[in-house]
């Protein structure tokens, strides 16, 4: 079946010498794997269109037989302005990349979550105060991956994280106090709130959090490999 449809880069791996396997996440069809030969050839120009989170128009050929798909036509359909160039963006980028990586597992259409996913990707393109826009991404789309918390008892003292609710008993899965304080100043908040309302130390006790509660409700998800290096860069 030939499909056109927008497409956000998940991952991108050499294969052989220059051939590439290519992971989207399509508008069209969720998550698939296309093979691109001859990628990395002095040739082909469009090696660069696979960089992490790269938003792409592509006519493909999708045999929906478990297999890996073919590319027949592709085009940029964001160019990027800041993404490529700014060291702290690239950082997100593959992050997040690597996030998306073990989170999205659908081979079926969600045009809810690819929306909002192009919309934050280019929300950060355009904007230079992006401390805290992995932390809000990463909340954000459990509400499509099925586990956002609860959030009508809000008030209450602890979250735990193995339900995702908030509650007055406090159990072995439970934040302490300090951390559910801190998780819910994160809640409901928007890419366009100032981004220095966490320090460095907050951002990265919020970002362990979230990776256990991701951990705690994917099966399998693991950690990016990119983790360290991206603490140093928000330390």
């Amino acid at each position: 079946m030939r499909v056109s449809t927008r497409a956000i880069v998940i991952s991108a791996l050499r294969y052989q010498e220059k051939s590439m396997i290519v992971k989207c996440f399509t508008q069209a069809a969720g998550l698939k794997s296309y093979f691109v030969q001859s990628a990395s050839s002095s040739k082909n120009k469009k090696a660069a269109y696979f960089q992490p989170l790269t938003i792409l128009e592509i006519e493909a050929v999708h045999k929906n037989k478990g297999t890996l798909e073919q590319f027949r036509e592709i085009r940029l359909a964001v160019p990027y302005e800041t993404i490529p160039s700014d060291m702290v963006k690239g950082a997100i980028a593959m992050f997040v990349s690597e996030v998306l990586h073990h989170a999205i597992r659908e081979e079926e259409s969600n045009p809810d979550l690819y929306h909002y996913l192009e919309t934050a990707l280019i929300w950060l393109d355009h904007h230079a105060e992006t401390a805290n826009f992995h932390l809000i991404l990463m909340l954000e789309i459990t509400k499509f991956l099925g586990f956002y918390p609860d959030v009508s008892q809000i008030s209450a003292g602890y979250f735990e994280m193995t339900e995702g609710i908030f509650t007055n008993h406090p159990g072995v899965s439970c934040l302490s106090i300090d951390q559910t304080h801190l998780f819910k100043r994160l809640i409901g908040l928007r890419f366009s709130a100032a981004q220095k309302m966490f320090s460095g130390n907050e951002r990265q006790m919020l970002l362990r959090i979230l990776l256990d509660y991701y951990k705690m409700h994917l099966d399998g998800f693991r950690e990016p490999r990119t983790l360290e290096v991206f603490r140093e860069v928000f330390s």
